[in-house]
């Protein structure tokens, strides 16, 4: 039996390195190629260390270091922590001897890249996005079978969502308010898909893109029926010029999150369900 095993395990490594050397285009556009799959991973945003800690605890382990934001599942709490997207530590990342990188931002390219250390950007924005870069870790640890798995997975928690959302009585119109700039999430985005399955209705044109700023007097024009704030100045909302007009604060329907909630909200990874299900509770309580 244990001989088996082993040509059984024997095989499934073999099969995954038969994808190797990977060539692949990153989000930048720029292509990069691994001669085998990586054992030792820098994440410098916190949906890419979380999806490839939903592949598996094999692939979770293979990360030896994160942005100061990562923070699920509990185990990359402990690792060395790199800055984040306006403070990067390239020193620490190259001291960590990976032998591939994950970043968002083609700031870390050239240090890295001199280091001899392969550089993925991702840029997820869309709903779509967070099955694509699943995907994608996936390919990159010879992992594709346990992507296709967690692909169904979220999928499926989120459609069990959509369909019990799917009873509201109401669409409401909805404004979510990133930070208070502000900056908002258009119809395009994750977070706007996540409000359309929370059968809300967002009042951001689409043409204004998928995180745009905006101008606030925007918000009193539309006259949203919930707003949505994942920032901690929240108490300054009523007072902003024109917005005591608005239905949703005349209401008092206005949904605050901070902390683990943000994270949930704010992250293009596999735990959106989770965050779908806040959304249909702020949008419509009758259904908690």
């Amino acid at each position: 039996m244990k001989r088996v095993f082993s040509l059984l395990l024997a095989f499934v490594l073999s099969l995954a390195l038969a994808q190797f050397p990977l060539t692949l285009t990153d989000d930048q556009g720029r292509s990069i190629t691994l001669q085998k799959p990586p054992q030792r991973i820098v994440t410098m945003l916190p949906s890419a260390t979380e999806t490839i800690c939903s592949l598996s605890e094999t692939a979770c382990r293979r990360i030896v270091g994160t942005d100061q934001f990562s923070n699920w599942p509990e185990q990359v709490k402990s690792l060395p922590k790199a800055g984040g997207l306006i403070n990067p530590n390239p020193e620490l990342i190259v001291s960590l001897k990976p032998d591939l990188v994950i970043v968002n931002s083609a700031r870390l390219v050239e240090p890295l890249e001199r280091a001899g250390i392969p550089v993925y950007i991702t840029r997820p924005q869309t709903f779509a996005d967070i099955f694509r870069t699943a995907r994608v870790y996936g390919e990159m640890l010879g992992m594709r079978a346990e992507a296709e798995r967690l692909v169904a997975r979220i999928q499926a928690e989120v459609f069990a969502l959509e369909s019990r959302a799917a009873k509201a009585k109401e669409r409401p119109l909805v404004y979510y308010e990133i930070d208070p700039t502000p900056y908002t999430a258009g119809p395009a985005s994750f977070i706007g898909t996540l409000i359309e399955k929370a059968r809300g209705r967002n009042i951001i044109p689409a043409e204004l893109g998928n995180f745009p700023k905006i101008n606030p007097e925007l918000v009193v024009q539309r006259r949203p029926q919930v707003i949505v704030v994942t920032h901690p100045e929240v108490g300054g909302i009523r007072n902003r010029p024109g917005w005591g007009t608005i239905p949703a604060v005349q209401q008092n329907r206005i949904c605050a999150f901070s902390g683990e909630a943000t994270d949930l909200l704010s992250r293009p990874g596999p735990r959106v369900a989770q965050g779908l299900r806040l959304l249909i509770e702020c949008f419509h309580p009758e259904l908690k």
